[in-house]
């Protein structure tokens, strides 16, 4: 349904809030016969039938609606809200809807730690969107003070938006639902506002502000890229942004516990990235510091979000002081109303090498069995032209001199200027460099093994047939980083990452499902981009790598300590592959390694050396 009513609601308005969000409202009041409505706010969001074209529009939607379904409850009109909002808008605001299962788990769980909730009870959503968290609250509060409606919006329920429409939404969706129960006065009176949490001041807009009891919520899901220039300047003013590019929903949690009530309580759906992550550093520190009472329910690659690809986890903090925190896996289907955690003392978790939660000790004992794989070995991501559509190719043929390029029209790029390049990302189903093996215009020259940018002239000169490519591709090439790279010249590539020779590698993919094809390659001038490579100075300690990185034990690591992502893809980018203790075997051991080609043998005898027995897969 909501794919429908979008498509209808683009079609005959420029999706412009109050148009969409008074065809929504009259389409909830006609569905659910909510007639002779007193409320003013409600009342200015009807359409009249003496509108013809609003109401002919009205018309139409009430018809797509109650053909795919007979109702359109309150779940509904949150989800068309929340779905409603311009995709632009929801990549800078990090919006999506909370399933009602969730909210009502976070709702009641807060509630009862609470309990007995009291009629002074303060509840705020401090990055509200459009309101599904008040209404879930609204809802219990009632039932456990039998507050009316009225009186919890003027004293109970708490609000903050950096969006005026979520505000207004978030009014409409707590008026309606009064209605429905019966309360229609005239008007009500809200705690709701339109700011920046990351400036926002509550004791200065709350009279006798002394902190919330609970705090519910959804925090944004913006990634550091997306942020706002307004909030990216606001962010140092946080203790947990102080590490890497912080996310957004990062200073969400201080800003929340700093708002809480001695005793009082926030729970959260959020990202989970920040057990491991270097921009969650700052924020593993501020909780090891802070020892707060914090349980954790993670959902690992489960997705529960319908439009959002994200990793997810519950967190209950309280405000008050606890030697450990609490960590359990969970079923975002199947929530439980008795959870069972595992504890695990703040004083054995490292804020620097991210959060071992999930069977703590058996992960800590694959790190200290031996030295960690980031002092061992050198791992490096592939070069970074910032466009490689111009930059790598196919060739649609060949000849002595030229590859044919076609990108537009065809192009002849002179051989001489081009490298052979592979994508280690592929190695989740190719099994050979030759196989995914391409071609890159590499403008650079090696002199004493530093890597030197060709002079343009020269390229002129020695290249010509490239140099009038890449002139034509001039205009693309200066968009990259927003058009405001800083580059060696114009058709440098955007980073100088990985620009050498690298002898012995061992590529493998960024994601990927156990196992990959972990593949070994000599020529110092393939190069590589996307994926990732081991570097070393001798071929046998890759082919003992090799071994070991496909081994029982290794990827048992890697499923408990990784990034999850859908279908049973993990991430071994460096971060989460750093910590991993390398047994200190004999060159016997790894010899016998390198020749063992009967897994199960060599999964026990690793698995053996690191005095540790895991059940077969």
């Amino acid at each position: 349904m909501k794919k429908e009513v979008f498509k209808y609601l683009n079609s005959i308005t420029s999706m412009e809030p109050l148009s969409v969000d008074r065809l929504l409202v009259s389409s909830f009041v006609e569905i659910n016969k909510l007639s002779c409505i007193k409320n003013k706010f409600i009342k200015g969001y009807i359409v009249d039938v003496d509108e013809k074209d609003n109401y002919e529009h009205l018309r139409n939607l009430v018809y797509i609606i109650q053909n795919h379904k007979n109702n359109l409850d309150f779940e509904d009109l949150i989800q068309l809200f929340e779905f409603v909002i311009s995709p632009i808008d929801k990549i800078v605001t990090g919006a999506v809807y909370t399933p009602q299962k969730i909210r009502d788990f976070i709702v009641s769980k807060s509630f009862s730690s609470q309990s007995p909730i009291t009629n002074t009870c303060k509840i705020a959503d401090i990055s509200c969107g459009c309101g599904g968290f008040l209404y879930s609250a609204a809802k219990q509060l009632k039932v456990l003070t039998n507050l009316s409606f009225s009186e919890i919006y003027k004293n109970n329920l708490f609000g903050l938006d950096i969006q005026n429409y979520s505000i207004t939404r978030t009014k409409l969706l707590l008026t309606l639902l009064a209605i429905s129960e019966g309360e229609d006065s005239e008007s009500f009176d809200f705690n709701l506002f339109i700011g920046n949490a990351l400036s926002f001041n509550w004791q200065n807009n709350t009279s006798n502000f002394k902190g919330f009891n609970i705090i519910l919520g959804n925090p944004p899901y913006v990634c550091s890229r997306n942020i706002s220039t307004e909030s990216r300047a606001l962010l140092d003013k946080w203790e947990v942004c102080k590490s890497g590019h912080p996310d957004l929903y990062i200073p969400f949690f201080q800003i929340g516990i700093e708002n809480l009530s001695p005793r009082g309580i926030l729970g959260y759906i959020t990202m989970n990235t920040f057990y491991k992550s270097i921009n969650g550093r700052a924020l593993r520190e501020y909780f090891q510091n802070k020892k707060y009472s914090f349980k954790i329910i993670d959902f690992g690659n489960s997705q529960v979000f319908d439009s959002k690809s994200t990793y997810t986890c519950i967190c209950f903090i309280e405000n008050l002081q606890s030697s450990f925190l609490e960590f359990a896996k969970g079923n975002a289907n199947a929530l439980l109303d008795n959870v069972c955690y595992n504890k695990v003392e703040y004083t054995k978790l490292t804020a620097l090498k991210g959060w071992n939660l999930n069977k703590k000790d058996l992960l800590d004992k694959i790190e200290n069995s031996g030295i960690s794989f980031g002092e061992l070995y050198k791992t490096r991501n592939g070069i970074a032209t910032l466009k490689n559509n111009i930059y790598i190719f196919n060739p649609i043929k060949e000849n002595e001199d030229y590859y044919y390029l076609q990108n537009g029209k065809v192009y002849e790029i002179e051989k001489g200027i081009c490298k052979d390049i592979i994508n280690p990302n592929k190695f989740t189903q190719a099994e050979s460099v030759d196989s995914i093996k391409k071609k890159v215009i590499f403008p650079y020259n090696f002199i004493n093994e530093k890597v030197k940018l060709l002079d343009e002239q020269f390229i002129k000169r020695e290249f010509p047939k490239a140099y009038i490519y890449l002139s034509d591709k001039k205009r693309i090439l200066s968009t990259r980083d927003k058009g405001k790279g800083n580059y060696e010249n114009w058709y440098a590539y955007g980073r100088n990452q990985s620009l050498e020779k690298l002898k012995y590698k061992l590529f493998f993919p960024h994601i990927t499902p156990s196992t990959p094809n972990f593949t070994i390659d000599s020529d110092e001038n393939l190069l590589f981009y996307n994926g990732l490579a081991v570097i070393t100075e001798n071929e046998l300690e890759l082919q003992f790598l090799k071994k070991l990185m496909s081994s029982r034990l290794f990827w048992t690591y890697i499923k408990l300590s990784s990034k999850p992502y859908g279908s049973g893809y993990y991430s071994l980018s460096r971060n989460y592959i750093k910590n991993f203790g390398v047994y200190n075997f004999s060159e016997d051991e790894k010899a016998f390694i390198i020749k063992t080609n009967k897994k199960s043998e060599l999964d026990n005898f690793i698995e053996d050396k690191y005095n540790i027995m895991l059940e077969p897969a």
